[in-house]
């Protein structure tokens, strides 16, 4: 007989959060707790936390199961020392939606604030990415956070990201990108963008 898999509610879920976020935040990568199925919660593109198709309103709430979220290869998951639950996100589970710039040109430090309150200076251990749609061609800027999890950086963000931008050469290559924390993140081939 296969075994019954019980999905812990989310209530459940944010009791075992807050237990956990008391002292810092919750060493997620040090836990490997059995997989407890799948819970009806989604992440919009727009950063958007669904529960049960409903939005979840309270911030502190979101915040906290911020805490606790973990991607496991290309899947999502709100980890316990005791639980492992999948859960659905569109896109990227934060969103950058302002950023400060400190310095200039190469000695420029581009520090992100995310929507569940996260602060991170792009560099070496937080790389600003850009995905282009292969049909469109449109860009999605991204921002890695914290292990494996990214924020989407938002439309008025990325508008601001391209006006303080430069013009570099990387492998032969001219690249349209931004500085921070000492290393370059290019953005657009020169070429292409000078088409446009």
């Amino acid at each position: 007989m296969g075994q019954n898999i019980v999905t812990p509610s989310a209530e459940a879920l944010a009791e075992a959060a807050k237990a956990a976020s008391e002292k810092g935040p919750p060493p997620v990568h040090l836990w490997n707790p059995a997989f407890c199925g799948d819970l009806d919660m989604r992440i919009a593109r727009d950063g958007t936390w669904f529960y049960l198709g409903t939005p979840i309103g309270r911030k502190p709430l979101v915040k906290l199961f911020s805490s606790i979220l973990r991607k496991d290869e290309d899947a999502y998951f709100l980890v316990t020392p005791v639980e492992k639950v999948g859960i659905t996100v569109e896109d990227a589970p934060f969103v950058a939606i302002d950023f400060e710039v400190d310095g200039d040109g190469r000695d420029q430090s581009l520090t992100f604030l995310t929507n569940v309150d996260d602060v991170v200076t792009a560099g070496p251990d937080h790389p600003i990415r850009v995905a282009r749609d292969p049909e469109t061609g449109e860009p999605s800027p991204y921002v890695l956070v914290r292990a494996n999890l990214e924020a989407l950086i938002d439309r008025k963000s990325f508008y601001r990201l391209v006006d303080i931008g430069t013009h570099e050469e990387r492998d032969g290559t001219g690249w349209f990108g931004v500085w921070s924390g000492g290393d370059f993140f290019p953005i657009i081939p020169s070429a292409e963008l000078e088409a446009t």
